[in-house]
């Protein structure tokens, strides 16, 4: 389970900003390149906490680092120091904070197809650091936060933050245009100072794309809704014509591409979440460390979060699934004071689920408008756990397609050691192919419960019509 904040913090807007013009001296007054450094300093440990925390390979990260500090020595800052850190998260993205502080997820990572592709990504965020883009926007929220501080001053209203509240917050704002644009000038500045293919930059913007557009499909979500790259880096046809007439003015001799370079050093990369996060296996969510599993209805998206799991139906019925502790007493007071909080319950009643005890109720929150059902359920799963399922359901579904949802945590079980063990995370394996493989049977060797030949062919950037060479390699995901 792995949850972030600062998804929902990603969409809040400032209210009150500097003119479209940047108030340089304004700007400077409140962040100096110290402040940068201080803010990525504090906001580091927040990040790592947010997304899964440091990926745990020493070879992937000398290999990130060693990519980066080449490509910093090739910027207008080359002797400022940066920290490049590898997230243990499946989610495509990448971003900066002040002070020098660039992130890559492993999910990045998978989607690459060689070691140019990664470096137009560090690059980019190379340039948004050294063009100050993450720090503007921190220092706008800042001035933002000043004009809130006004208006409070006037209603009467506390609005006030600290700068140091900001910061991790902003680091996954989406960018401007004009950001995305002068991070991308730069960003192929500085592949083709290091020698890299330039092109290597429109080429993985297109992966992205192709990636964003089927995991929307995956989720049933338009492409904009997700978190991945383009949730907080504009996506524009125009970005994608623009890097390739920056390549074209940036002509390389023999430049590196490093594909079965790169290749070698993924092979074995963790794919999808990790043990530590808990498993989604079709309509099973299965925690081998915490040892449960508990299974959804057919139908429903399953996402993982860090501190809770969210499953969603089709029409409109949903449940969440969390922990908290259960502080000494029993299921039914924990759920009847602590949870719902003295708000008003009706059919409370205790029951086993699989040998654990529990309780249930229907709540009927203050303010509530009456069209959504809301029921808790509370399982005991020791002396100090309580594992919670909150079910969503329209008011005007049927008593038997209410009870199909909600007897999502009748299916909820301890695992044994054994089963626990059985559990094995995905990882990616590289193919080299023969004579006879196609598209279609390597992609049924995948191990993806759903859109095993789309998933296939983003991971491998294939459009459907190319035929495999022999001797190719792929990349497929494996138990």
């Amino acid at each position: 389970m792995r949850c972030s904040a600062l998804i929902v913090a990603g969409t809040v807007s400032c209210l009150f900003v500097c003119s479209s013009a940047r108030a340089q001296d304004l700007f400077d007054l409140f962040m100096s390149p110290s402040d940068e450094a201080r803010i990525g300093r504090e906001e580091h440990p927040k990040i790592l906490e947010e997304f899964g925390g440091l990926y745990a390979d020493s070879k992937i990260s000398s290999y990130v680092n060693s990519i980066g500090n080449f490509l910093v020595h090739t910027s207008e800052t080359p002797n400022a120091r940066f920290t490049f850190t590898v997230l243990n998260t499946p989610l495509v993205n990448a971003f900066a904070l002040p002070g020098g502080y660039v992130y890559i997820t492993r999910g990045i990572l998978a989607l690459a197809s060689n070691e140019a592709e990664l470096a137009g990504v560090i690059a980019h965020e190379i340039g948004h650091v050294t063009a100050r883009h993450s720090a503007d926007r921190i220092g706008n929220s800042v001035l933002a936060n000043l004009g809130l501080a006004v208006l409070g001053a006037v209603t009467g209203n506390s609005v006030l933050h600290k700068v140091g509240e900001v910061g991790a917050f902003a680091a996954v704002q989406a960018y401007s245009r004009d950001d995305e644009f002068e991070a991308d000038q730069l960003g192929v500045r500085y592949l083709a100072r290091a020698g890299f293919l330039p092109r290597a930059v429109s080429t993985f913007l297109r992966k992205l794309e192709a990636h964003s557009r089927l995991e929307a499909k995956i989720r049933g979500v338009a492409p904009e809704q997700g978190f991945d790259f383009f949730a907080t880096h504009p996506r524009t046809e125009k970005r994608v014509t623009r890097a390739v007439e920056l390549a074209r003015d940036h002509g390389v001799m023999d430049p590196i591409v490093a594909s079965k370079l790169y290749l070698s050093k993924i092979d074995g990369l963790l794919f999808g979440d990790d043990p530590k996060q808990g498993f989604v296996r079709g309509n099973r969510f299965i925690h081998p460390v915490l040892r449960f599993e508990f299974v959804v209805p057919d139908g429903f998206t399953i996402l993982n979060g860090q501190k809770s799991v969210v499953a969603k139906g089709n029409d409109g019925e949903a449940l969440q699934f969390d922990f908290d502790n259960r502080g000494g007493q029993s299921v039914t007071n924990y759920l009847r004071n602590d949870w719902a909080q003295g708000q008003a319950l009706s059919g409370l009643e205790t029951l086993k689920i699989n040998g654990l005890p529990a309780a249930t109720a229907v709540i009927h929150p203050r303010g509530g408008s009456g069209n959504i059902v809301l029921r808790l359920v509370a399982i005991g799963f020791d002396s100090r756990l309580i594992y919670r399922f909150l079910f969503a359901t329209p008011n005007n579904f049927s008593k038997e397609r209410r009870r199909k949802v909600e007897h999502t945590a009748l299916s909820f079980r301890r695992l044994s050691n054994a089963e626990a063990l059985t559990v094995k995370p995905l990882r990616i394996a590289l193919h080299r192919v023969t004579d006879g493989d196609t598209q279609e049977k390597l992609a049924q060797r995948m191990a993806v419960s759903s859109f095993k030949l789309e998933r296939f062919r983003v991971l491998n950037a294939i459009d459907s019509n190319v035929r495999l060479d022999v001797g190719r390699l792929v990349k497929l995901v494996l138990e």
